[in-house]
């Protein structure tokens, strides 16, 4: 088989014939930084050690979710750890204001969904803070935790679609009978 037309002779050629070779990318004995090559997997699908946003070891592997509800449409978000005492607080606190301000304006979300979007992210919380306190490797910062959920005046966006769920179960409870 001859060489394509365009392509020096001993060149890579495109993407998808079996002489191309792209650097760095699943060759024999190729590990990135931070990656150890484990049996049997391509470098590229082993995990980094410890934190992904700061670095630190002393990590827990446990995931975060969000929800929006909106009238029919509903959206999931799921950010997986590792995470660090530090980092793992600072993405619960966003994830979980996010959810009390944008997830109940569904009704399926409003009994379903959200609510157990908010369990979840309290046993995210509770992993994260039994984690000593966050070491970063050098030349990182873990993430910022700001203010407790309840500090943020966004959470308390969540009392609107409460109340009016509040009003018509108690107007259904007082007209039924």
């Amino acid at each position: 088989m001859g060489q394509p037309v365009g392509y020096p002779a001993g060149q890579p050629q495109a993407y998808g014939h079996p002489g191309y070779a792209q650097p760095g990318y699943a060759q024999p004995g190729y590990a990135p930084p931070g990656y150890a090559q484990a049996p049997g997997y391509p470098a590229a699908q082993v995990p980094a050690p410890g934190c992904r946003g700061c670095g630190s070891p002393a990590a827990e592997n446990f995931s975060v979710r969000a929800h929006k509800g909106l009238l029919v449409v509903m959206h999931f978000h799921k950010l997986d750890g590792p995470f660090c005492r530090s980092c793992g607080r600072s993405v619960v606190r966003q994830m979980t204001t996010r959810t009390l301000c944008l997830g109940w304006w569904s009704p399926l979300s409003l009994v379903a969904f959200t609510p157990f979007t908010l369990l979840w992210n309290l046993i995210a919380h509770l992993k994260f803070s039994k984690l000593p306190q966050s070491v970063p490797a050098p030349g990182r910062q873990p993430m910022d935790e700001g203010a407790p959920v309840l500090r943020r005046p966004l959470a308390y966006v969540a009392l609107i679609p409460l109340a009016w769920a509040l009003w018509v179960i108690i107007g259904a409870i007082i007209y039924s009978g």
